[in-house]
């Protein structure tokens, strides 16, 4: 249904944001670390129209057949729900000065639950629909960290900043490599020769709770018994230190201090257009996250295994929080669409799975 349709006028302000993917620096954003995303060309668009009352009308078009949901400014109570998203948004935003309601109608390409950051695009699109209709004073970088606290305080998903900082700065011609504890970043431009082919596992991942909830924790026990602040003042040269840990925290430390490490590596063989080695590095991440922080899962792994011998393919890995989403593959861009094809149709004759090609 069109915004017309919905609330029977037209909308005056709009905001969107793409999906991110990962290419490398995976759990190192909450130790304050380095990540290495960039933007997907898959898009989340939200159109909407103040109210001069502190009601709040949201539809998604990605649920089409359920009515606009309904709450009042100041009653926001977690439901459980994608709504939770604006809700937890308008929450964070009366203290920037969120004061009226507003109808809202928001479409999306970006797929749920691919470990793509479709939570993050929503919180992003919104906040630069709600930016301009109500002329709030926040810059880029202070959205992302909105929206971060979105998920963190209302949510209830304890992640780390790089999904809002991607959806909100990143672009698809380059890497933004983040620094995410000064929050200072830069533009890598992807080689000419390359291509990244993203593929849905067909696995649902979440942030919420679970293991990814205990991985941050795991992490956090590990700073504390180094008598560090964050497993980022880990350097590689202390690896002796760390594999002295109790299992399983020095797996986890390990991986976050060699991941630190690989995407400072990743940064340089990119500007240097060197994908062997940038694809070297994916790889070795995959397996770091299969191994010493174990958030990969079978059907990832065989995804995995079955693509990085593909021609065309210089690297693949995991990318996300885990336990189910996408791969990324770094990719020769003359051969980039048939590997994405053979990667789908291997992997899905013989495990029956209902992967998918995201990107390109």
């Amino acid at each position: 249904m069109t915004f017309s349709e919905l609330y029977r006028r037209s909308p005056s302000a709009h905001g969107e944001a793409p999906g991110r993917v990962n290419l490398i620096g995976e759990h190192t954003d909450y130790n304050g670390g380095f990540v290495l995303p960039a933007a997907i060309p898959r898009r989340t668009i939200v159109d909407l129209a103040p109210r001069d009352d502190r009601l709040v009308r949201v539809w998604s078009a990605q649920f089409p057949d359920i009515d606009p949901i309904e709450y009042r400014l100041g009653d926001e109570r977690r439901r459980g729900a994608w709504v939770d998203y604006v809700q937890g948004l308008t929450w964070v935003l009366a203290a920037e000065g969120l004061r009226a309601g507003f109808d809202a109608r928001i479409e999306s390409t970006v797929p749920l639950g691919s470990g793509l950051s479709s939570s993050a695009a929503l919180e992003i699109a919104l906040g630069r629909a709600l930016r301009d209709a109500f002329q709030l004073q926040m810059d880029d970088v202070t959205l992302a960290v909105r929206g971060r606290r979105v998920e963190t305080d209302f949510v209830g998903a304890p992640i780390g900043i790089m999904d809002q900082m991607a959806c909100s700065l990143a672009d698809t011609t380059s890497a933004l490599f983040l620094d995410t504890r000064s929050l200072t970043y830069s533009r890598v431009p992807l080689p000419p020769a390359s291509a990244l082919i993203v593929i849905d596992s067909g696995v649902t991942h979440r942030h919420a709770g679970g293991e990814y909830a205990v991985r941050r924790e795991e992490c956090a026990r590990a700073a504390a018994l180094l008598h560090v602040k964050e497993l980022r003042d880990v350097s590689g040269e202390e690896l002796d230190r760390v594999n002295g840990l109790p299992e399983p925290l020095n797996r986890r430390a390990r991986h976050v201090v060699t991941e630190n490490a690989r995407v400072l590596e990743t940064v340089r063989a990119l500007e240097a257009c060197d994908l062997s080695t940038a694809g070297r590095l994916f790889l070795e991440s995959h397996a770091s996250m299969r191994d010493d922080f174990q958030v990969s899962i079978a059907p990832i792994d065989a995804l995995v295994e079955l693509a990085r011998h593909v021609e065309g393919v210089y690297g693949v890995r995991l990318t996300g929080g885990g336990f189910g989403g996408s791969v990324v593959a770094l990719a020769d861009r003359s051969k980039s669409a048939e590997a994405a094809r053979v990667i789908v149709e291997s992997h899905n004759l013989k495990s029956r799975a209902s992967a998918r090609v995201l990107v390109p």
